[in-house]
């Protein structure tokens, strides 16, 4: 994956167009769904359903729970495109590659963005099946050099120095925490440390991560939101916590994929009504 050259801005308009040629909807709304999380796309209605791999310019998720295909058509009363599946750095994604997507719907005129994501419960109060609005990020890639707005700035999508104070965008905040509450649905909200992978988290790393202000931690998000902002769209996000993230260095139990995938299935039926009456309300 990362021989491809640095994607620039004709790349983007070129994927955007592809899509756009294979699609009577046009989505203002984009959602990118994390591991175990690809139920939520078999809601659309009218769906139009395009692989990554035919369009130009993206690259194929490798990881179970990552179906790799665009789903665009209307869910709760707006057209939507929805990512079934991401692309992480870990799988050897460049993080212009990773993030192009994002570039590719704001190309098709998408501004606001809904990411979602399955991640590790840091705080101590988090149990699996947990679902958390994230309020903040801790993009601790970004902060070391992996920030995938390093390189050349092109003026015409964003400036060179994007400000991430309301990354997450507090209006959709509101309007999530309301739409819980009428549902019923217990919502925590949270700081969402963005890592590396693909390891899960040392117990020295989880009392770290704790020490600096996080309540979740998974494997992507950060640079999907990073370069949303850039170009200006407007990002709501939610982890659901897929497992508890180890402390102690002496515990017996150790996290892994499959735990995720089923901790999904346990959430999806809450996030479809969370997401549904959020896009109502949008």
């Amino acid at each position: 994956m990362t021989d491809a050259p640095i994607p620039t801005r004709t790349h983007y308009q070129a994927a955007a167009a592809y899509i756009q040629a294979r699609t009577q909807h046009r989505p203002r709304i984009g959602l990118i769904l994390g591991s175990g999380l690809n139920p939520l796309a078999d809601e659309v209605t009218g769906a139009d359903h395009i692989p990554f791999t035919a369009v130009p310019h993206f690259v194929q998720p490798t990881v179970e729970g990552h179906a790799g295909q665009l789903v665009i058509g209307r869910l709760a009363g707006k057209d939507v495109l929805i990512m079934q599946g991401r692309i992480h750095l870990y799988e050897g994604a460049t993080l212009q590659q990773a993030t192009l997507p994002v570039r590719v719907m704001h190309e098709l005129g998408i501004g606001a963005l809904i990411v979602t994501n399955a991640a590790g419960g840091v705080n101590p109060s988090y149990r699996p099946g947990d679902l958390m609005l994230i309020t903040d990020h801790i993009g601790l890639m970004a902060m070391v050099g992996g920030n995938p707005l390093w390189g050349p700035n092109d003026p015409t999508l964003g400036p060179r120095f994007p400000a991430m104070n309301n990354a997450y965008d507090p209006a959709l905040r509101r309007l999530a925490l309301k739409v819980a509450a009428d549902l019923g649905i217990t919502l925590r909200q949270g700081v969402y440390a963005g890592l590396g992978g693909p390891t899960f988290e040392t117990p020295a790393e989880v009392r770290f991560l704790r020490l600096i202000g996080a309540d979740a931690c998974g494997m992507s998000t950060v640079p999907e939101v990073i370069v949303a902002r850039h170009v200006g769209m407007r990002v709501l996000g939610f982890s659901g916590i897929s497992n508890a993230a180890i402390a102690d260095p002496d515990a017996e139990e150790a996290a892994d994929h499959e735990e995720v995938l089923a901790a999904g299935r346990v959430l999806v039926p809450r996030l479809i009504a969370l997401l549904r009456g959020v896009l109502a309300e949008m």
